[in-house]
């Protein structure tokens, strides 16, 4: 099903999204045949139930349930689940809604169309959408595209996505759009001092790389960084199996900020765009980084390695190095970084941190404004003292088990001295129940947030 809206037809049919308060209103307004029609199929107005009024034996009508406001509270995106409950046709929607609640919407059901079906195909159906005219679709087009690139990204299996298939689609994204795009890879990270990078890589016969892609020529600079550990057994510390199954996602902030960057480019937003993505496998064999070993990173800070499976933040920290040399007006680092960030906020919240409280508080604004929920964690001063082994600068795996998404964070900090504001996210990247407009499986997280917040945290 294509993520597009369809042009205005004299053929489409009415879709009326009306909520569970409005529903009286609404059926003062219909025809005492429509009254006893709905009455009779029992339509209340719930979240995500549909009724078809036929006439002439054929469909005159939809209306679907957009609940209370209670119910649209616990589960955002409520349109979405009307999609798959129509008949094939086009239909044309009819809502109060206005603004940014009727954009949400109307995301919510572009994204329903997404289907993940490289491996299985499934039978589409062929239901579209004639948005209200009062809506920039081509926004909301671009990007529920650049969703669904994260989402294929994440959801594709390690065996055709690897360092060199995750190059592969950064090299078509950039293509597409215009963008510069060079790749630093294998023994060539030795040479050009991005040892991190190249440890943690150099056991699986997939080569490490470093992407680095570029797009802009004028404008605030935004530097995006994302990890792209494309599989991560945990290394010498191997991961229990349980542990390990979900590790095809363990590139979902290079899926991300991959995703961001087809919006920002697909939208023409005024501003220099640089993207970075250290691409790994972390993998087993006799040349594998081990426990007890000191690392000396591009920043020349020295790490001990008490644990080859929190390989995710080495990787970040050369990219981190290299981006903090050209400092830009504003750093962003996203990553499926630690379990302890789903602990605290389950998989639904994209923890972040943020160095300068007023970037906090305007992405934290945005967010709840698209329905992308976000969550400060703080870079906790007190615990810099975790991290620090005495044998090397930096510890990549702080024992006792606490605050480990802060830690990890702060690990990161480290790196970024020049740069003036820096924001990181420590993101899950996975659904792991279907949901309207999400269906189980990969999912971008702080995207749509930082896109809405780009105007007033650049000064567009």
């Amino acid at each position: 099903m294509p993520l597009s809206f369809v042009s205005p037809t004299e053929s489409a049919v009415p879709l009326f999204l009306i909520g569970a308060d409005d529903l009286d209103g609404f059926l003062a307004t219909r025809s005492d045949d429509d009254k006893l029609w709905l009455k009779a199929n029992g339509f209340s107005a719930a979240l995500g139930t549909v009724c078809v009024i036929p006439a002439d034996g054929k469909i005159a009508a939809v209306v679907a349930g957009f609940g209370t406001e209670k119910t649209r509270a616990r589960d955002r995106f409520g349109f979405g689940a009307v999609r798959a409950k129509l008949p094939d046709g086009t239909y044309a929607l009819h809502t109060t809604l206005t603004g940014e609640a009727l954009e949400e919407q109307l995301l919510a059901w572009l994204l329903s169309g997404y289907v993940f079906d490289t491996y299985v195909k499934k039978s589409k159906s062929s239901v579209h959408l004639v948005a209200p005219e009062s809506i920039d679709v081509g926004r909301i087009e671009a990007i529920a595209a650049g969703e669904a690139l994260t989402r294929d990204l994440i959801n594709t299996p390690s065996n055709d996505m690897g360092p060199a298939e995750l190059e592969q689609a950064a090299r078509s994204l950039a293509h597409a759009h215009g963008a510069e795009i060079s790749i630093t890879s294998g023994e060539a990270l030795l040479e050009q001092n991005f040892p991190m990078i190249h440890a943690v890589g150099r056991a699986s016969p997939r080569a490490p790389a470093l992407i680095d892609m570029r797009w802009g020529k004028a404008g605030p600079t935004l530097t995006l960084v994302g990890k792209g550990v494309c599989f991560d057994t945990g290394g010498l510390n191997l991961k229990p199996g349980a542990s390990m199954g979900l590790m095809k996602k363990d590139m979902g902030g290079a899926a991300t900020v991959l995703g961001l960057a087809k919006m920002i480019m697909a939208l023409d937003v005024p501003l220099r765009l640089r993207v970075l993505i250290p691409a790994v496998e972390n993998a087993v064999s006799g040349n594998a980084f081990r426990p007890q070993d000191v690392l000396t990173s591009r920043k020349g800070l020295t790490v001990e390695i008490n644990n080859t499976d929190a390989e995710g933040r080495l990787v970040l920290a050369d990219a981190l190095a290299l981006a903090d040399e050209t400092p830009p007006d504003l750093l962003i680092s996203m990553a499926t970084l630690t379990g302890a960030a789903r602990v605290a906020v389950g998989p639904d919240l994209a923890p972040f941190f943020a160095t300068d409280p007023k970037d906090a508080l305007v992405l934290s604004a945005a967010a709840a404004k698209v329905a992308d929920p976000v969550w400060q964690l703080p870079y906790w001063e007190p615990y810099e003292s975790m991290i620090e082994p005495g044998i090397a600068d930096l510890d990549n795996a702080p024992s006792g088990g606490m605050a480990g998404s802060i830690t990890a964070a702060l690990f990161l900090r480290r790196f970024v001295t020049e740069s003036p504001r820096y924001m990181h996210f420590d993101i899950y990247g996975w659904n792991p129940t279907a949901a309207p407009a999400r269906p189980k499986g990969g999912v971008g997280q702080g995207a749509r947030a930082l896109l809405a917040a780009l105007p007033e945290l650049l000064s567009l």
